[in-house]
């Protein structure tokens, strides 16, 4: 037996021993609240057990170990549906940064190491609601103030916002220069004076989503991540990352074998729908696609691994990957006929059908619209030129509203 093996092995009998009190069938019928003060058992249990940071660096509290690891944790771990999602957006990408771009080592191990036991939880606050997809038009202000610096403005679907401890915000410091340039990344202490949170309900009842305010926030400048007007460049290290850790091959839908499940049982012209070549071609063309999709996945965690950034690959991925899973479901309701209405809000989108169409579309914003993605595989991947953009060169004070 292999090493990675003996890994799985024992990672899959520590899951089955905590499943009985945190796996998806445990805990139905759970309030939002029920559900966060598990998960927050849950990852405690995961860092006392080992399973927590497992590629991240051993002197920020991480376990050291290899994306591979991490990879094959996260696989056995989804088939349990175990309450982590409220913590998914604070690992995978304000969390890294600060590891990365924090200078306070001390300050970053603490949050580090509270963050993986699920005690602190941080979020993103990039969207706004002039901007839409266009990170750089934000307009949520920052100005000096003394030795520190004062916000002003709002953000929008920023997730997990209502529960978060801290988070990372990109904010325009200087309006003189272009809209790429005048921009500055901070760290946010979320329970600040001035900070107002406010959640949004979506149309399939998620409620993971706010608009938050900020009225005169006061910051410090060691809670600035890199230099004054350098903050462009971080949001988009930020996002790099986001394109590659919220997403999966199925879109964070349901996977493929739950589609030959279905296709197994439900009938098509007098017959199982597998037996059906359009069916069957279906099946076969997303599988090939998946298995693209995953390559690139592992080689942009390589290039993490050996300190490089991931390239622009992470489009292509979120990309094709939520269409996929938008198609999939589709087809998976069509093939169910009446009984596809029957629609279940507490049922997971990777696990039901449903669902995962109904909350597709919102995920073909979040993380960069389709429209921003085509742009970045046509300008990055392809080489193509770039469209025509007015506002280069331009002030951004002078750029009409």
């Amino acid at each position: 037996m292999n090493t990675i093996e003996a890994y799985r092995l024992k990672a899959r009998a520590w899951l089955e021993s905590v499943a009985p009190k945190y796996s998806r069938e445990a805990r139905r019928g759970n309030s939002e609240a029920e559900d966060l003060a598990l998960g927050r058992e849950y990852m405690a249990a995961c860092h006392d057990a080992g399973y927590a940071g497992i590629d991240w660096p051993t002197d920020v509290g991480g376990q050291g170990l290899s994306h591979i690891e991490k990879t094959v944790f996260h696989a056995e771990e989804a088939q349990f549906g175990m309450p982590n999602v409220f913590f998914g957006i604070s690992l995978g990408m304000p969390v890294p940064v600060l590891i990365r771009y924090g200078e306070d080592r001390a300050w970053v191990r603490e949050r580090v190491i509270k963050a993986l036991r699920g005690e602190e939880i941080w979020c993103q606050l990039f969207s706004e609601p002039s901007g839409g997809s266009d990170l750089a038009a934000l307009r949520t202000r920052a100005e000096p103030d003394g030795n520190g610096w004062k916000i002003n403005g709002q953000k929008l679907w920023t997730s997990w916002a209502q529960y978060s401890d801290y988070g990372v915000i990109v904010v325009r410091t200087d309006p003189t220069v272009e809209k790429h340039k005048g921009l500055t990344y901070f760290w946010i202490d979320m329970g600040a004076k001035g900070v107002t949170v406010r959640p949004i309900k979506l149309a399939d009842h998620g409620g993971h989503v706010n608009e938050v305010f900020f009225d005169d926030v006061r910051v410090e400048d060691n809670q600035r991540m890199g230099e004054v007007g350098g903050g462009f460049g971080l949001a988009l290290a930020t996002l790099m990352i986001e394109r590659y850790v919220t997403n999966d091959s199925a879109g964070f839908g349901p996977h493929l074998d739950e589609f030959v499940k279905l296709a197994k049982r439900v009938a098509y012209n007098g017959r199982p729908a597998l037996e059906d070549g359009r069916i069957r071609s279906a099946i076969a063309r997303n599988h090939a696609m998946r298995a693209g999709l995953d390559s690139i996945s592992k080689r942009a965690f390589l290039m993490m691994q050996a300190g490089m950034m991931p390239g622009p690959e992470g489009s292509l991925q979120k990309l094709v990957a939520v269409r996929s899973r938008q198609k999939l479901s589709e087809l998976a309701m069509d093939l169910q006929g009446s009984a596809s209405l029957a629609y279940d809000r507490h049922a997971p989108a990777n696990r039901d059908f449903g669902t995962s169409w109904l909350s597709a579309p919102a995920l073909r914003i979040a993380g960069g619209s389709d429209e921003v993605l085509l742009n970045t595989i046509a300008e990055k991947i392809l080489g193509l030129p770039q469209d025509h953009r007015p506002d280069k060169g331009v002030p951004f004070n002078q750029i009409p509203a």
